[in-house]
């Protein structure tokens, strides 16, 4: 599929058209400049032809802001990646310094560049527009991406200008989706490099450095999946931003389109307030789940430490503690293969089918021996047991009395299916219904 990257300078409205043209609010938007700083990606159909944008982050050179740097790096990896660069412009600005150093980097780039001048909202503002041909990059495209006036006309000339290529179907559509979640500056950024053996999103000690849910393609040593890293999510009371506030929900949002989540914790610190909100919006979303400790390596050990270490963060995430928990260090790489490896078998117990007869010769004698207590002299008979066509491992007991089996009863029956069938780190739900 043909790609289109999106560049310019900071806060030409580059996220705005982004969001305009994948038909959602996919990359967060607010007036502060610099918001993007990872290459987000979004898909675009325009006249039958479908192709990928990127937004990338502002382009600027001799700042001394931490971001800027690797914000550079990034749009120079879009153009070369790229098909079709749209380079974006400010009509009330004028042609700045900027402006002439990114038309300079693309006109070495040699790929076809569409110019498009954003913020013509007005007939007056047309007239701003004409003096961007002097960037030397031909026709100019005037815009408003917060109304959408002339983007057709855009669409018309990206479309064009699109390599020749044959039709094929995404063939990432059934894939396995694994979010990678966690509280700000755990390692979530630097784990996702670390797997996919490249500087996909920028690391930095700031927290807070992803913004936006970065999804990327992962096919390596026999695994196959889409990689999600997302914005850290702190407690709702630190969240002060509106853009931080955006990068949560976010993050919430790629938990729920998640089939397993990496939970990922800092060693140093431990399982926090806000790392079981975390694991609890996990649960409450009924997603597989694999712990990732990361930075072991700062953590003072003797001979009993993980041990220990392990018992008291399942005694803290208890009842649910049928979890892998894998303890690494992303910058030493250390263990970074079992997460993986943690994440293939939690998404075939994910995705796992178990048949009704096979449910009912192992559960129904367990359940005979051991019978939900009687409740008001009425005694509980479960006579049927099978599985629900649901994303997530969910099962139905079909018994005369449903509304009297209680809780206790319920974990009982959970621990019997977790003892004969493989489901370490899903969720179960059980329901009782009427026979």
């Amino acid at each position: 599929m043909s790609l289109v990257a999106i560049v310019g300078r900071p806060n030409v409205g580059k996220s705005t058209l982004f969001n305009r043209l994948v038909g959602m609010r996919q990359a967060i938007v607010d007036p502060t400049a610099g918001v993007t700083r990872d290459r987000h990606y979004g898909r675009c159909e325009w006249c039958g032809r479908e192709f990928s944008v990127v937004d990338t982050g502002g382009y600027t050179t001799n700042s001394e802001d931490v971001f800027e740097s690797a914000i550079r790096e990034q749009v120079q990896i879009a153009i070369s990646e790229a098909d079709v660069v749209l380079f974006m412009v400010e009509a009330a600005t004028g042609v700045t310094d900027y402006d002439a150093e990114v038309a300079d980097v693309l006109r070495r780039a040699k790929k076809p560049v569409v110019l498009c001048v954003n913020k013509v909202d007005s007939g007056e503002k047309m007239f701003d527009a004409y003096q961007f041909y002097s960037l030397g990059l031909g026709e100019i495209y005037s815009i408003s991406a917060a109304n959408g006036s002339g983007t057709g006309d855009l669409l018309d000339e990206i479309v064009k200008v699109l390599p020749d290529e044959p039709e094929v179907e995404d063939p990432h559509k059934d894939l396995p989706r694994i979010a990678i979640v966690g509280k700000p500056n755990v390692g979530k950024s630097s784990i996702t490099n670390a797997l996919l053996g490249e500087e996909r999103n920028i690391v930095t000690p700031v927290a807070g450095t992803t913004r936006d849910s970065i999804e990327t393609y992962y096919n390596k040593f026999g695994h196959e999946f889409m990689l999600v890293d997302t914005a850290g999510i702190r407690r709702k009371a630190k969240v002060h931003e509106d853009l931080e506030f955006y990068s949560v929900m976010r993050s919430i949002r790629a938990i729920e389109h998640s089939d397993v989540c990496v939970m990922m914790i800092d060693a140093t610190t431990g399982m926090e307030a806000q790392d079981m909100n975390i694991f609890n919006l996990i649960l409450k979303n009924r997603k597989g789940c694999v712990l990732v400790v990361n930075k072991w390596d700062l953590f003072i050990k003797d001979s009993n430490t993980l041990r220990d270490y392990e018992k008291s963060l399942r005694e803290r995430i208890a009842p649910f503690t049928d979890v892998p928990i894998i303890f690494t260090s992303v910058l030493k790489m250390q263990r970074i293969s079992d997460v993986l490896d943690a994440v293939a078998r939690v998404y075939e117990n994910y995705s796992r089918k178990i048949s009704t007869a096979r449910l009912n010769e192992e559960l129904l004698p367990i359940i005979e021996e051991t019978p939900p207590p009687s409740t008001k002299g009425k005694y509980i008979k479960i006579k049927y047991i099978t599985q629900l066509p649901t994303r997530f491992p969910s099962f139905a007991f079909f018994c005369n009395l449903p509304q009297y089996i209680k809780d206790p009863y319920k974990r009982f029956l959970e621990n019997q299916l977790r003892s004969r069938f493989d489901l370490t780190g899903c969720p179960i739900q059980i329901f009782c219904r009427q026979k």
